[in-house]
């Protein structure tokens, strides 16, 4: 019969392991998503973790990969898009996101000042479909009284 290792020295062990390593819990917390968009970003080949045990922890630079992921969502790039410029500019150590092509910057700010107009269209007609009840009920109410 094979001595079993001692509990402390695998957990000393796994600490060690883990050391330069942010578990998936604490990646979650400090950029205010939740696990599953981890998980999902894996499936789609942006992120990639360290499983040790059952847990996932995530290397300094697949955090910075994930700060470039979510700055591209911020402006208003699909997942495919950010995949492709992530691979476009895979050495890019900067904070920022990759965006060295000119004109797809300019495409994008088209694509986003397009968005703008039709949400402030969007915005208009619905204020305009609340306050349309109330002057239409406040009318109906001065009608009512100067048949009384």
């Amino acid at each position: 019969m094979r001595p079993k290792t001692p509990v402390p020295a695998r957990d000393a062990t796994r600490r060690a392991a883990t050391a330069q390593l942010t578990p998936i819990g604490e990646v979650c917390r400090s950029h205010e998503i939740t696990p599953r968009s981890l998980r999902f970003y894996e499936q789609r080949h942006l992120l990639s973790s360290i499983r040790v045990g059952g847990t996932r922890y995530y290397d300094r630079p697949q955090v910075n990969r994930l700060e470039k992921i979510l700055k591209g969502k911020h402006l208003g790039f699909t997942l495919t898009e950010i995949g492709e410029l992530l691979e476009a500019a895979p050495g890019d150590k900067e904070a920022g996101f990759p965006l060295a092509d000119e004109d797809l910057a300019r495409k994008q700010l088209q694509y986003l000042q397009k968005r703008r107009d039709e949400i402030d269209e969007a915005i208009a007609e619905l204020r305009q479909s609340i306050h349309k009840p109330a002057e239409s009920a406040l009318a109906g109410r001065k009608r009512r009284r100067s048949h009384a």
